[in-house]
């Protein structure tokens, strides 16, 4: 079950109806977002019973969810959520492009990514101080360092920072430094890192993993949503499938199948889907048209010199042909650009 508490609820109430669930024998778990407070709950069939209808100061509904991720699904929200990262939203009504490189290599090339960025119309810097490499031989990033990189660019740019963590041990650090924690694919299940970024009050996002199941997915983003944290963005970036050709298979379906299936955002990552130029720009538009509210790309200012995945970043003609589709393709579907959405909430 579910408990959707009112706008106008207060942490008494909120800490009343925790009591009440935990005086009848079950557990509650209470996940915050930018406009609503849920409550989860875990019990028997009597803990539930007290509780259905409750009449409790500050509750709005109560739900029973049939679904095993109760926080994350579509059920208990009429209305898709908005997640705000650093004031720049993520949701059903903006578009917000997120771009920058791969791999902080040095602060020079940082600052030329993120003015490429922003000049191609990104709303948030995106760039890995920590990078799951597959061979232990490969550039592994610049750790701490370029995590400060990340910070001195948003103070110079006004872009906020979206990087990646790997280990829990670091989870502190970098919460500290960027405006939103993204989980990698090969960290999707990792449950301990979950929980840990869970608790630490950021926005989150949780890329796809290289064989995830929709349902696995949306498990690993309840695991955020348990620790208390509701503000999820879901990032489809392809699967793993026979085809050598590609990197990875894109799904595009992934974006409609989600949005029916969970209130959180969803947004897509062409670069790493595809894994070479020339396929990005087209796959970000064929996210756009089914109905992301948001797109991750990779560029650098020199990729033939790019330390990690050079082949897919974008520059030059590419960048300048993606930055048209971001002015033109939302606006035809209704959406207004993150970059004009930042002065409060949606």
């Amino acid at each position: 079950m579910v408990i959707v508490m009112a706008a106008s609820a207060t942490r008494a109430d909120i800490e009343s109806v925790v009591a009440h669930i935990e005086g009848h024998g079950g557990q509650a778990f209470v996940s915050r977002g930018v406009t609503r407070t849920i409550i989860g709950v875990v019990g028997s069939e009597a803990v539930l019973e007290t509780l259905d209808p409750i009449g409790l100061p500050g509750v709005a509904d109560t739900k029973r969810i049939t679904a095993a991720y109760k926080l994350v699904a579509a059920e208990n929200h009429t209305n898709r959520s908005t997640v705000r990262v650093g004031g720049v939203p993520i949701g059903p009504d903006t578009f917000t492009l997120i771009a920058g490189p791969c791999a902080v290599e040095s602060a020079e090339q940082a600052m030329e990514s993120a003015q490429l960025a922003k000049r191609a119309g990104a709303s948030l810097l995106r760039g890995g101080a920590y990078k799951p490499r597959s061979s232990p031989y490969a550039f592994q990033g610049l750790a701490g360092a370029g995590l400060k990189i990340l910070a001195e660019v948003r103070q110079e740019t006004g872009l906020p920072i979206v990087t990646e963590v790997l280990d829990v041990n670091d989870v502190d650090l970098v919460a500290e430094h960027a405006d939103m924690l993204q989980i990698g694919t090969r960290n999707m299940q990792n449950f301990g890192l979950l929980q840990a970024v869970g608790s630490v009050g950021k926005p989150i996002m949780i890329k796809r993993g290289l064989s995830a199941t929709y349902e696995e997915w949306l498990m690993a983003a309840e695991y955020v949503a348990q620790r208390g944290n509701l503000d999820i963005v879901l990032c489809e970036r392809g699967v793993r499938s026979f085809e050598p050709t590609i990197r990875n298979m894109f799904d595009v379906s992934a974006v409609p199948m989600m949005q029916q299936l969970s209130h959180l955002p969803i947004i897509v990552d062409p670069s790493h889907a595809a894994g070479r130029r020339d396929l990005v720009v087209p796959l970000a538009r064929a996210g756009i048209a089914a109905g992301a509210d948001g797109v991750m790309v990779d560029v650098h200012p020199h990729p033939e010199a790019a330390l990690v995945d050079g082949p897919q970043a974008l520059y030059g003609a590419s960048l300048d042909e993606l930055a048209e589709i971001v002015l033109t393709l939302p606006a035809l579907l209704g959406r207004t650009s993150a970059a004009h959405r930042t002065d409060g909430v949606t």
